[in-house]
């Protein structure tokens, strides 16, 4: 176990010198951010953070992208305050005021599971700076969202609490392979489990049960996430690991397609955390987004 451990650390301490810390309101933030060129900004959801999205950010620098991933308060590498407000409201104005930290003017936004509800508030309320949406697995009507079976033991306290306790480098594999990925074996074991260590760290994980508690499913944030796609200046696209168990592609890809009236969803084949084994389609997706920005540009001034 002690060597176990020692692994999950040294992978968790190559992530955070791949990003850097910022203050944001007082708070000691962690962002993932390789490469330069046009900003980037990836949203992460629950119950991950910026790691998820390492091989995507990695593979954008690449191409000449600049990638970032801000943790969100109480998730990965960055402060979990007690009286912080939890809900996406609220998260979506912390990320403007990050975004102003780190000079990000505009910036191509990719958002995936809780990251979808909070980016579409965020690129509602700024929408000048939003050059282009890449939608991941999430959902955006929030008023008849109702979470997957597995999620919400989280929502009740003391149930809540002893599920997130279970939660170890011994059960996570598991439901990293049933949900998470179509072949955890291709994964090291370290980096799994590294999940662990990032959503428990200082505080166990109970910032992650104050967000599971405090999901706004009002009809007005409905309509502001909504705002987010319908009739704006920047393109939006949505990719689907199609074969994932809970936000699934019959019900929550079709939801997107409707509402952001896209012509077609980019499936591929992975489950929830498609991030994980998709990560080169998934920067290539975002690249040709990004490019067909600058070709419409190009034409209007032609």
């Amino acid at each position: 176990m002690a060597k176990a451990e020692r692994s999950v650390a040294t992978v968790i301490e190559d992530h955070e010198a791949s990003g850097k810390y910022f203050t944001v309101n007082g708070m000691k933030i962690f962002a993932l951010q390789q490469g330069r060129g046009e900003p980037v900004l990836c949203v992460h959801g629950v119950p991950t953070s910026s790691f998820l999205y390492r091989k995507v950010i990695a593979s954008l620098a690449k191409k000449g992208y600049k990638g970032v991933c801000i943790d969100l308060p109480g998730f990965g590498l960055s402060e979990r305050p007690k009286d912080f407000d939890y809900s996406f409201s609220n998260f979506a104005n912390f990320l403007y005021d990050a975004v102003k930290a780190l000079k990000l003017k505009k910036f191509h936004l990719v958002v995936h599971d809780v990251g979808g509800p909070i980016g579409f508030a965020l690129a509602a309320r700024h929408a000048n700076r939003i050059m282009s949406i890449t939608v991941l697995n999430t959902w955006i009507d929030v008023v008849n969202y109702k979470k997957p079976t597995v999620m919400r033991p989280f929502e009740k306290w003391i149930l809540g609490e002893a599920e997130l306790k279970m939660i170890s480098h011994i059960t996570w594999p598991v439901m990293f392979k049933n949900m998470g990925v179509l072949n955890s074996g291709k994964i090291p074991p370290e980096e799994i489990n590294a999940y662990v260590d990032l959503l428990k760290r200082e505080d166990q994980g109970k910032a992650f049960l104050k967000i599971m508690r405090n999901y706004d499913s009002s009809p007005e944030f409905r309509d502001l996430c909504y705002r987010a796609v319908q009739n704006v200046n920047y393109p939006v696209q949505a990719i689907w690991g199609e074969k994932d168990p809970t936000l699934t592609y019959g019900t929550f890809g079709k939801e997107i397609k409707e509402v952001a009236g896209l012509k077609e969803i980019s499936t591929l084949n992975s489950r929830h955390f498609l991030q994980e084994e998709s990560w080169l389609a998934i920067a290539d997706k975002i690249v040709d987004i990004a490019k067909s920005v600058h070709l419409k540009t190009s034409k209007k001034e032609a």
